[in-house]
């Protein structure tokens, strides 16, 4: 890669590792995991997030915060003025069920606020982005694994938004120059220190099965135990949030940057462990993990869940040498449990 510089100066070049990155949404689950391996790795974070969902606590001490919305034209402004070198974008509405009940909501924040930050950074010259995507796009895959060149069919607001961004980005990046990966993630969990899910409300099944042993909620409810599977629960492709982080960092540094104008490049990574566990193996695990009983109630299937669904990661293993390292499920849920234990409950873990 050639040297490159922003509108505030030069900063860095392509062999250098040192980089001031934003992290839109960087109070978050994901981009406070992602902000500490910035930091790990002799980066320079910055974090913007409004706090509507992420909490200030989860980012790191000595990080730069900026308390602002992707929606607010002035705090993208004054953010992309601390002479950042590139974005990484957390900041999204995320639950599939309320994205149903008010679509707008989703389009507004995530489609609308996204193109506000495009344009902060088309404006400032910062023309490297890892933008958060979601398997959601694809919808009800048609083969499992699902690799890259599935077909996108996003069955919920959410998807939708998430796929609009995508190619709005494709879009920006063949006009102005800007080098972009999107990842898609599958499910993600697991925690890091100081790091994990404090989701409100909680829609995630790994930490609602840790709050069930944690004695915070009296059952876990399965939904459906009838599908054409070994133990007729469905099967999810889990994640390790760590590992998660180290393929943005990954994504980051592989981008490559044009002039202004020149035409720039979009890649779609799919991330997933490649294997698939049950939800009935998940408890399992939990219970093993905590070793405490965890009840489970059974309900109906729900309207558009698939059987399986696991991700082909083969293409970002293949150009960026990404690789789980933490591809267990007892080490994926016990991270979790000593999370909720230290930051939830308060206990020594």
């Amino acid at each position: 890669m050639a040297n490159w510089r922003n509108a505030n100066g030069p900063r860095s070049c392509v062999g250098e590792r040192e980089m001031r990155v934003l992290v839109v949404g960087g109070a978050g689950y994901i981009g406070s995991v992602v902000t500490r391996s910035l930091l790990a790795e002799g980066h320079e974070p910055v974090v913007l997030d409004s706090l509507a969902t992420g909490h200030r606590d989860a980012v790191p001490s000595g990080v730069e915060f900026l308390h602002g919305d992707i929606s607010e034209r002035s705090a993208l402004k004054s953010a992309m003025s601390h002479s950042v070198d590139a974005v990484m974008h957390f900041a999204a509405r995320s639950l599939v069920g309320e994205s149903v009940l008010r679509p707008e909501l989703y389009w507004t924040t995530n489609v609308g606020g996204t193109r506000h930050l495009l344009d902060a950074m088309r404006e400032a010259n910062v023309r490297r982005l890892v933008f958060s995507s979601t398997a959601s796009t694809y919808g009800q895959p048609e083969v499992v694994p699902v690799d890259e060149l599935a077909r996108v069919d996003p069955t919920s607001p959410y998807g939708s938004s998430k796929l609009a961004v995508d190619l709005m980005i494709r879009d920006e990046a063949g006009a102005h120059g800007l080098g972009a990966v999107s990842l898609r993630y599958f499910n993600v969990a697991g925690a890091v220190s100081g790091a994990g899910e404090r989701h409100q409300p909680e829609t995630h099944l790994v930490p609602n099965i840790l709050r069930v042993a944690a004695g915070l909620d009296p059952e876990v409810t399965l939904f459906g135990d009838d599908y054409p599977t070994p133990d007729g629960t469905c099967i999810r492709d889990y994640v390790h949030v760590e590992d998660l982080a180290a393929a943005h960092l990954l994504a980051l540094q592989s981008i490559e940057t044009v002039d202004p104008g020149g035409a720039g490049t979009h890649r779609i990574f799919n991330l997933g462990n490649g294997t698939g566990f049950s939800v009935a193996e998940v408890v399992e695990s939990a219970r093993r993990v905590t070793g405490r009983p965890i009840p489970v109630r059974i309900a109906p299937r729900r309207a558009g869940d698939p059987a399986v669904l696991v991700a082909s990661s083969r293409r970002i293993q293949q150009e960026l040498g990404w690789q789980p390292r933490k591809p267990g499920l007892d080490q994926i849920v016990g991270d979790s449990w000593r999370f909720l234990k230290e930051v939830e409950l308060g206990r020594s873990a």
